[in-house]
């Protein structure tokens, strides 16, 4: 009888087969903790910057961020500010400068549902209610102060 050298194809299909059942149940899995670590990755963003925005409320005489201060609201929360809200331009001792209290602002893990030639890191300032409308990645409600994601889906979180 002639030696072996190699797989017949009936060995070769099974595992191919083998390795097809195994993807298919694999890669799903795979596929959920991808959305459950985004979703996560906003919950955690949002509670971060909600903490930033209340502290700057506190320290600023319950002032929101942005308002009356002739600043973005973006620059109130990463840049140094005065009491009144405005950008401080010196920090003499003394004097009493708050911030920044975030690096950067986050960029909403969901930025592909951001519109074309959104800003994902952006915030939208409105005294309205957010329209969702994926423009940029976070809305800031001027007179409640409440901050939300700007993209469908996740703008109840």
């Amino acid at each position: 009888m002639k030696a072996r050298n190699g797989f017949t194809l009936v060995e070769i299909l099974i595992v191919v087969v083998i390795l097809g059942i195994l993807a298919a149940i694999v890669i799903p899995q795979f596929t959920e903790a991808s959305n459950e670590a985004r979703t996560s990755s906003l919950v955690s963003d949002l509670q971060t910057v909600r903490s930033q925005i209340e502290l700057f409320k506190i320290q600023h005489t319950d002032a929101l961020p942005g308002a009356a201060s002739g600043i973005t609201v973006a620059e109130a929360l990463t840049l140094y500010t005065n009491t009144n809200g405005t950008k401080a331009t010196t920090q003499a001792p003394g004097a009493e400068i708050f911030g920044p209290y975030l690096q950067k602002i986050p960029t909403n893990p969901y930025a592909d549902s951001v519109a074309a030639g959104g800003d994902p890191d952006g915030i939208e300032a409105t005294a309205a209610a957010a329209t969702v409308d994926g423009s940029t990645g976070w809305h800031f409600h001027t007179t409640t102060g409440a901050f939300h994601a700007n993209t469908v889906g996740h703008d109840s979180l």
